[in-house]
């Protein structure tokens, strides 16, 4: 409609009318790009059509921090995104027309964009950069409180309530707090949705961020049929209108939901007539900070998946060779299946065939990762930031980094072989970790999202002396790597409960290259973790979307089954001392948390 042209984003004005161009007369390799844009950094990675990584790079972004609110800026991430894409462009040596899809990914990030497609504040500060409400802000924990309190239908299907880190409470928090902002809104998207609307120009939101973030009903398509059609371009069926209103959030349902999306599709359905010829090439009129992506116009690109979701698209379908003996079916195979996506943060991805309501645990979401499965999803709001934060806050902390820099190794690396010659020396430590036999640690210091979804539960450390030595600072890190460990067997042990059946673990993001990190998981949850041949997981998520888009596989499933790969496989200790351990101190990890609960009681009592 006119009204519709006339409110077009100027970098969309060339797009709309494109057709999709015949990218490239010779024969050549395939190649698919992935974009990943995660809290600190944008990455691109480029992989061929047996999934393997030709090259990657990657960008940072900026972030703004103030107690509980957290930000970033659309513009910034854009040209960030475009430096990583034509840096592992060149890396790989990659031309343009062997780039036949892409695909992006993101935190599950707000961006407020106005009619024009240039960034509306988020920010008490009023700066109009600073347009996005990064996933980690706990701004809206009363938002988020008040939004549970009308237990509406659509709460079921995340875990019973809604997180401070999804999108309504935010949505609220910046209506009551911010209503200029609110009013010059034109457009709220997930950062993945946002990516790919300024790739193409066309709106449609995905099943994943809808679905996950914005209590979008995905099962409201179930009975649609999976052809060419309705999944390309699904009319948004899936909005429940009465919360919307219920939470005082009516004006999103006008217009269709013009504002949060009238139209949804499947990961990796193609999107617009692909690349806008804005987004591809950067004019010879733009300024250079205005870098776009460097590829062809009309390159396919596929609707979006959150960064975690990717990385389960990344490695689920890595199979092992003793998988491949004992598993009867694919689906079952994918059913024994959780996938830890581990960086900032842990995601516990599983699917089932069956939709699974499990307390605490967000979903079931249907088709929110893999097409026509459901998705559960676990998570723990710190565990690579947790990490930082023990290390970088300790007062060996300086001395530890100049030791890694001098040994040319991470810091990681150098606790790690620090609590090797400590469990060599102590006689009375049978192995490594039961060095810390008397620290305990509760690693809820971001609160805790699952399975027990408490924002406001607190971090927990136990057994701290006066020691500030080098060596005392390796057993915190132990402690917490166990504490984080913990935290994923009572995921999986709790998704078991309800009726999931999880034998196997797979493990991507950058915690997953800790080789303690992961054999200390092996060992506290009892089971096998595979780990993907190809370390960028989540590009490689990112990268299948593509593939699917630019139509070089049937489905989403089956790129899957294509480019996955496994690595590694990292076995649980045979020594039943081990597990005797951990189990004990499982159950002081468990307690810590019911002591809290406790505490936090007495108090409220005292000031009541």
């Amino acid at each position: 409609s006119d009204k519709v042209s006339h409110n077009r984003p100027p970098w969309l004005a060339v797009a709309v009318e494109m057709t999709t161009v015949e990218l490239n007369p010779f024969p050549s390799r395939s190649v698919f790009l992935g974009v990943d844009v995660g809290t600190g950094s944008a990455r691109a990675g480029l992989f061929d059509e047996s999934g393997k990584l030709l090259g990657s790079s990657s960008s940072p972004i900026q972030i703004w921090k103030d107690g509980d609110c957290v930000e970033q800026s659309s513009t910034d991430i854009w040209h960030a995104v475009c430096a990583a894409v034509r840096a592992a462009c060149s890396l790989a040596n990659v031309s343009d027309v062997e780039v036949k899809g892409i695909g992006f990914a993101a935190t599950c990030s707000l961006v407020a964009v106005d009619a024009e497609g240039s960034p509306v504040t988020v920010s008490w500060s009023g700066d109009s950069r600073r347009n996005i409400i990064v996933w980690m802000d706990h701004r809206a924990v009363k938002q988020a409180e008040r939004i549970n309190s009308f237990n509406s239908p659509v709460l079921q299907y995340c875990g019973g309530g809604v997180s401070p880190e999804m999108e309504p409470p935010k949505l609220l928090w910046v209506k009551e707090n911010l209503q200029e902002s609110w009013s010059m809104v034109y457009k709220w998207m997930d950062l993945s949705d946002w990516l790919s609307y300024r790739a193409t120009g066309d709106d449609t939101r995905s099943l994943c961020t809808t679905v996950c973030k914005w209590t979008y009903l995905g099962h409201a398509h179930m009975q649609q049929q999976m052809t060419e059609k309705a999944s390309r371009d699904m009319e948004a069926c899936g909005w429940d209108d009465e919360f919307w209103e219920e939470i005082g959030l009516g004006d999103l349902v006008d217009g269709h939901h013009a504002k949060i999306g009238r139209s949804v599709a499947f990961p990796g359905h193609p999107l617009g007539n692909g690349l806008t010829a804005t987004a591809a090439k950067a004019s010879t009129k733009q300024p250079l900070t205005s870098l776009e992506l460097g590829l062809l116009a009309g390159t396919p690109v596929g609707t979006s998946l959150i960064d975690a979701h990717a990385g389960g698209v990344g490695v689920m379908e890595s199979k092992s060779d003793s998988d491949s003996l004992k598993k009867d079916s694919d689906v079952d195979t994918l059913c024994t299946r959780m996938v830890l996506v581990c960086g900032t943060s842990t995601c516990h991805m599983a699917v089932s065939r069956e939709k699974l309501f499990i307390p605490g645990v967000w979903g079931p979401f249907w088709s929110a990762m893999v097409p026509e499965y459901w998705l559960t999803e676990g998570g723990q709001s710190a565990t690579g930031a947790l990490l930082d934060h023990i290390i970088e806050n300790h007062v060996a902390s300086p001395r530890l980094a100049n030791q890694a820099a001098s040994q040319k190794v991470s810091v990681f690396e150098l606790l790690n072989n620090i609590l090797k010659s400590m469990a060599q020396e102590d006689t009375s430590s049978p192995f490594v970790a039961a060095l810390t036999s008397e620290m305990h640690i509760l690693p809820d210091f971001h609160g805790n999202r699952s399975p027990v979804a408490d924002p406001n539960s607190k971090g927990v450390v136990f057994g701290m002396t006066l020691d500030t030595s080098e060596k005392q600072l390796a057993l915190l890190y132990l402690a917490t790597v166990q504490g984080i460990a913990y935290g994923t067997r009572h995921i999986v042990e709790h998704c078991n409960a309800h009726g999931h059946k999880i034998d196997t673990l797979l493990a991507c993001g950058g915690l997953s290259k800790n080789p303690l990190f992961i054999q200390e998981h092996a060992d506290i949850v009892g089971c096998p973790i595979i780990l993907p041949r190809e370390s960028e997981s989540v590009l490689l998520g990112a990268a299948i979307l593509g593939a699917v888009a630019a139509k070089s596989y049937p489905s989403l499933h089956d790129a899957m089954k294509a480019l996955n790969a496994a690595g590694q496989v990292v076995h649980s200790s045979s020594d039943p001392k081990v597990k005797k351990y951990h189990d004990a101190k499982y159950r002081i990890f468990r307690d810590l948390y019911e002591q809290q609960l406790s505490h936090r009681s007495i108090i409220t009592q005292a000031l009541s």
